[in-house]
């Protein structure tokens, strides 16, 4: 009965309808030439020293963006076009196997994909930048802030894993691992991230973004990174402020008590705010109130 109930505190036991099957194939298809029609400017693929990323926007406030584990930069597109452009540039970038960086392999541990977001903004030259991140780059973001504090101008994450990390037993491991195999799995965690609100069409859609934003290696890799791992630096070294958003609809593990008293206790600035009308994919499911929240946390932080 324990088991049970710490597989549905993951979202990982909840009935739904069987999905139609995506396509099998987990290595997305790399191309440099992007539709005109595309919100993305001019996106760079990874090299060897640098993340795939885009540069969205010109103003003087540079926000680096990170991405969850079911996704990849596409979970940002509806954000993209209630921020403004002149006041903010959005430096979305994609870790090690996944969207534009889908062919840089690694060994996709934490310190790696801190390392990665740093020497990409080393090479972009970015000496001071605002930090967002989202579920699992929520950890990540966390490393970076930490390793680089003297650059960070703020944290805003939605619906991070906290710094103790997202523990899992064996039966837990094994139901996320499912998730990137088979689609009624994936089915099952989307949906209890969303309290089962939305119908047909929204499973379809964040389905095929899961299932094409990266490699079965890079979402097997990053699993393991955040279910063994949590931060283990001096969190007071953090003095940039820290702003926590969950969803109101997602699962316990991120909306709950012990999530915000895990940050309440490593972060001397952090602050919450809580969606009422969306679960964990909020920059999907609320992108105006999502690109408001960044606005007004970036202008705050001055």
């Amino acid at each position: 009965m324990q088991r049970r109930n710490l597989l549905k505190g993951l979202g990982l036991t909840a009935a739904v309808a069987t999905t139609s099957a995506v396509a099998q194939n987990r290595q997305p298809a790399q191309s440099a030439q992007i539709a005109s029609s595309s919100p993305w400017p001019a996106p760079q693929l990874a090299t060897v020293d640098r993340l795939g990323h885009c540069r969205v926007g010109n103003g003087p406030a540079v926000c680096v963006v990170l991405h969850e584990w079911l996704g990849d930069h596409v979970n940002w597109e509806p954000v993209l076009p209630h921020v403004d452009p002149t006041r903010h540039t959005l430096i979305v970038m994609d870790l090690r196997g996944y969207g534009w960086s889908c062919a840089l392999a690694g060994s996709y541990t934490l310190d790696e994909a801190a390392a990665d977001v740093l020497r990409t903004a080393d090479q972009l030259a970015l000496t001071r930048f605002h930090l967002v991140g989202h579920s699992m780059s929520g950890l990540v973001a966390q490393k970076i802030a930490l390793q680089a504090a003297s650059r960070i101008q703020s944290v805003t994450l939605f619906s991070p894993v906290s710094p103790t990390g997202f523990r899992a037993d064996e039966a837990a491991l094994k139901a996320l691992n499912a998730v990137i195999d088979q689609d009624e799995a994936a089915a099952r965690a989307i949906t209890a991230r969303t309290s089962s609100r939305y119908g047909a069409g929204w499973l379809k859609r964040k389905l095929t973004i899961a299932r094409e934003a990266g490699t079965v290696e890079a979402m097997r890799g990053y699993l393991k990174m955040f279910t063994t791992s949590s931060i283990t630096e001096d969190s007071q070294r953090l003095t940039a402020p820290l702003h926590v958003v969950n969803g109101a609809l997602d699962i316990a593990f991120y909306r709950g008590e012990p999530s915000h008293n895990a940050f309440a206790a490593a972060y001397p600035r952090v602050t919450f705010e809580t969606i009422d009308d969306a679960g964990h994919y909020t920059m999907l499911e609320t992108p105006v109130r999502v690109a408001s929240i960044i606005e007004n946390q970036v202008a705050a932080a001055g």
